[in-house]
């Protein structure tokens, strides 16, 4: 439970290997064509751009000399068209890649969506949801250059230092020796920062999780910020965070720059060397080395530690990228706990009986919430669950959907049990409404339709009118086509829970959850809801957990759950006369005594 605190940097639990490169080459796996092309097309591009130095050679050593005019004009041409083509090639290639790049992070990202959408209430649980956002973004885009040139890059870089090399040797074999002796040199200096670049990596991504996750919680707490005053403190927060991404990223970019001075220092070192042997050995005739010799071996040098150069940068690239693959494919790896068994059935119609079997349940191990509860429910039944905090009673309601797997026991619905049925099945016949309604930007019309996209205009606006919420959205702007912010922030809190009303009472669902689900409406506008909850409840089992009298009073049984156990239950009029935990709740005003 620690990593669900913006200021404690993740553990990773999975290190990196090679089978993070075998899984992100399998997204690249649909466009090997395009690849092969676009690698074919740079490949041309590589040996034009090849040319240039050998024909500055041909131009000093044989032409000039010898007063070739037409020899040089044939040169010349030959050297433009070698630049057409080069430009021609990487006009194609950065196209190419660029859209083959994007395809692939859209899949990523797809992929990464859909799968945490599987993952279970736990996994949210357990850590800021700042967190989550930060690897299915930035995490995610951090990759693009690497798909989009890093693979094509590495290959063409790999083909034009062997012709190079080769072109080397063909011009003089003593030149080549001297130049390539800086490599071993590089090869050393890469491995030396290469862990230490990896780790001042993983760090900077745990830091910007850790920003990401403030950021994040900082803005959906901002009326609460506002409220108490607390900018100031919250900018020292901040402060603190942004400051340790800040010194973090400053390490990993000192870390990273430490190779292209080296591979810099190394190739000129390596000129320099070439040059004194180049010019020692300068002897006239075609035995010797050249000034031609001399002059293309400059160009091509050059050329040699350009590729070099690049490899580099593309080891620093997947060194980078490390960092954030571990933690994409950490998260796609995180199972799902609570998923469709092998051989599960799809849920029919059903009437809406449900029984708890001896269930427990915990959230942590050794920490039950609800002990060996059983008890059993009528389809059109309407339970209200009440007692203390942490009694369990939500824990109740988020078991029927199966949103957590039971420790021991059974949950059945019409003698099914529901571990044995698809979760789509299930839900689809629920209707659960929280305290905290969440109401999705768009319209107030997409929001009620929000559970059954194929409703007419017209069962919406029924639905809203059951519910009493009609008269208040024709009073708005535009109606039911009024655009609402994300989270509904442009409504009161009543009018989004009228609103979740009527969404529920489209969806038609079998069994209903109303989860404090009129805390926050007004005494009028309960009272007016009251006609349209009890056509909302009527014919469908319902549990009620609430703390207005009013609600649950006229409940077909209400359960007192305390200690993760049913203390007593029966009706209003029963518990009352009873006169125990239930009677004593009311008396000390736990239970709103809204009773009119």
């Amino acid at each position: 439970m620690a990593r669900n605190k913006f200021d404690v940097d993740e553990s990773l639990e999975t290190q990196f290997n090679v089978k993070h490169l075998k899984r992100i080459l399998g997204y690249v796996k649909p466009y090997k064509k395009d690849m092969i092309i676009t690698v074919a097309v740079m490949l041309i591009a590589s040996v034009a751009g090849l040319i240039g130095p050998y024909l500055i050679k041909d131009a000093i050593d044989n032409r000039i000399p010898g007063g070739d005019k037409a020899g040089l004009v044939l040169l010349s041409a030959i050297y433009v068209l070698t630049l057409v083509i080069t430009g021609v090639c990487m006009k194609y290639k950065i196209r190419t890649m660029s859209y083959i790049g994007q395809k692939v992070i859209e899949k990523i990202r797809l992929d990464l969506f859909t799968h945490i959408q599987k993952l279970p209430f736990t996994y949210y649980d357990s850590r800021p949801h700042g967190k989550i956002l930060v690897r299915v973004v930035n995490y995610v885009n951090s990759l693009s250059d690497l798909l989009s040139n890093g693979l094509i890059n590495l290959i063409t870089d790999l083909f034009s230092l062997l012709v190079i090399i080769i072109f080397m040797f063909a011009i003089n074999v003593k030149l080549t020796l001297v130049c390539m002796a800086g490599v071993p040199v590089l090869v050393g200096v890469i491995f030396l920062i290469k862990n230490a670049q990896r780790k001042a990596y993983q760090i900077l991504s745990s830091k910007q999780s850790n920003m990401n996750a403030y950021i994040h919680e900082s803005i959906a707490g901002i009326k609460v910020t506002q409220s108490f005053g607390r900018e100031e403190e919250n900018l020292k927060i901040f402060r603190e965070v942004s400051n340790s991404y800040r010194t973090s990223w400053m390490k990993a970019v000192s870390t990273q720059f430490l190779l292209w001075p080296a591979v810099e220092n190394i190739s000129v070192l390596t000129v320099s060397a070439v040059y004194v042997v180049g010019i020692a050995s300068i002897t006239p005739g075609n035995s010797g080395i050249t000034v031609g010799v001399l002059m293309a071996f400059m160009g091509y040098i050059w050329r040699f530690w350009a590729p070099i150069t690049n490899l580099g940068n593309f080891y620093n690239s997947i060194i980078n990228a490390m960092a954030y693959l571990e933690r994409i494919f950490e998260t796609m790896d995180e199972q799902p706990t609570v998923t469709d068994i092998p051989g599960a059935k799809e849920l029919g119609s059903i009437k809406g009986d449900v029984e708890f079997e001896n269930v427990s349940f915990s959230y942590e191990p050794q920490k039950k919430i609800l002990d060996n509860i059983s008890f059993k429910v009528k389809a059109g039944e309407t339970i209200a669950l009440v007692g203390p905090t942490g009694a369990g009673k939500t824990t109740i309601i988020n078991l029927i959907s199966r949103f957590y797997d039971l420790d021991s026991g059974a949950i059945k619905i019409d003698g099914t049990d529901i571990k044995g049925v698809t979760l789509e099945s299930l839900r689809k016949q629920m209707g659960v409404m929280l305290q905290d309604t969440f109401i999705f930007s768009g319209t107030i019309m997409d929001n009620i339709r929000y559970g059954r996209l194929d409703a007419t205009d017209e069962e919406v606006i029924a639905a809203a009118k059951a519910i009493k919420a009609h008269d208040f959205i024709v009073s708005l702007k535009d109606g039911y086509q009024t655009e609402v912010n994300e989270r509904g922030s442009r409504l009161s809190v009543g009018q989004r829970q009228l609103i979740s009303f009527a969404r529920a009472l489209l969806a038609d669902p079998k069994i209903l959850i109303l989860d404090e689900a009129t805390s926050s409406i007004d005494t009028k506008t309960e009272m007016a809801l009251q006609e349209g909850l009890k056509k909302l409840l009527k014919g469908r089992t319902s549990f009620i957990i609430a703390h207005r009298l009013s609600t649950i009073k006229d409940a077909s049984r209400i359960m007192y759950i305390d200690n993760g156990t049913i203390v007593e239950q029966g009706t209003h009029q029963e518990l009352m006369a009873k006169k125990g935990a239930y009677y004593a709740l009311t008396c000390q005003g736990d239970v709103l005594s809204a009773i009119s």
